[in-house]
């Protein structure tokens, strides 16, 4: 929940409440879409899904909107350190780490078209004059990239879900993503 205050808040500030919000519902259903599709044999409940999406979304806000950061490294190191840090906790039995993966893609992508800024320096020109673009060619080729690929995944992940496909038949080592068994804890496949 902290990481709520810190990354939710100050994308709430920048960007508002619709698209911050649009941003982790979507990501919590991305999150659920990829946990039902692993975790056969339990219930997993919780926000942590979209929570990991805020996380992605604020990932791919920095990367989109790259030229308006002074300290752009350290914002990109602490980002990726947290994120890592809270996946690695997620390899722990009973942490759904796939909901935190879902979350995370999910936000990541929805970042590329909700968290798009005008590049810096931008300005309508009033009486027609000639201007910028709004956007520079990498921010729409992204934010393109972003509608497609969510469009997919989802119809894809969705489809799968409703055919009550198990992932873990398609995919022989993903069970360790969420949960990794040593000498301390076993893991319910």
């Amino acid at each position: 929940m902290i990481s709520l205050i810190f990354v939710g808040v100050r994308l709430e500030q920048q960007f508002g409440f619709w698209k911050v919000g649009l941003v982790y519902l979507i990501s919590g259903l991305g999150g659920s879409v990829l946990s039902v599709l692993f975790i056969r044999n339990g219930v997993s409940v919780g926000a942590s899904g979209a929570l990991f999406g805020l996380l992605g979304a604020m990932l791919s806000e920095l990367i989109t909107n790259w030229t308006i950061y002074s300290n752009r490294i350290a914002a990109m190191a602490n980002l990726l350190i947290i994120a890592a840090i809270n996946l690695a906790i997620g390899i722990l039995p009973h942490v759904d780490n796939f909901a935190h993966i879902g979350g995370f893609v999910t936000g990541f992508l929805l970042g590329f078209v909700l968290l798009i800024q005008p590049r810096f320096g931008w300005s309508a020109q009033p009486f027609g004059g000639k201007t910028k673009s709004k956007y520079s060619a990498c921010q729409i080729v992204l934010l393109v990239l972003a509608i497609i690929l969510t469009i997919a995944a989802f119809a894809v992940g969705l489809l799968m879900v409703f055919r009550g496909v198990n992932g873990n038949d398609h995919c022989s080592w993903c069970h360790y993503l969420s949960c990794v068994p040593t000498s301390s804890w076993k893991c319910d496949t």
